[in-house]
């Protein structure tokens, strides 16, 4: 499965991106994941060395703080991305580079328990919107550049399907680096 999509690889990465994520997903419902997350990235990070969160799995790649603080990143793209598709008729929705982002934003540098604490503020506030958010709601779209057409309960699904890929990542590189 493919659970990377780097920026413009094209429309079948994308393709091959988002069908992982739902695979992954499966039947389960998006809401109760994304509340979930906050409180089980804590429960990973319990006990775990500093040294441990700041050592990437491998050259070139995130260490659990880089991921957390991708997840805080995410977070506030996608509650705008979402805000704005509520907001205003089939708005474009723009990709992000996420390694782009890390690279400006110092992912390397990233304080795990910070990220973590700024991820969840902003999964709080977005989760007030979305779990009130009915049927037609759900239904608005944006124009994502590159999936096309997305709804606003789209997004949502994809964003819960990410939080288990990264998840499921912070758990890998913590069981490689050590505790």
């Amino acid at each position: 499965m493919t659970f990377s999509n780097l920026a413009g690889e094209g429309r079948e990465a994308t393709d091959a991106y988002v069908t992982s994520l739902l695979a992954l997903l499966g039947d389960q419902q998006p809401l109760p994941i994304l509340s979930a997350t906050p409180g089980r990235l804590g429960e990973v990070l319990r006990g775990a060395a500093p040294e441990a969160l700041a050592r990437p799995e491998a050259p070139g790649t995130w260490s659990v703080a880089g991921v957390l603080q991708h997840l805080a990143d995410s977070e506030v793209v996608n509650g705008y991305r979402i805000r704005l598709m509520l907001a205003a008729a089939t708005p474009p929705i723009p990709a992000y580079d996420q390694d782009a982002w890390a690279s400006a934003l110092r992912y390397d540098r990233a304080d795990a328990h910070l990220a973590l604490r700024d991820f969840s503020a902003a999964r709080a506030a977005n989760l007030r919107i979305w779990e009130t958010l009915d049927p037609a709601s759900l239904e608005r779209n944006g124009m994502h550049a590159e999936r096309g057409p997305e709804s606003v309960g789209r997004l949502i699904t994809l964003l819960a399907a990410h939080d288990l890929v990264h998840l499921r990542q912070i758990r890998r590189i913590l069981g490689g680096v050590g505790r």
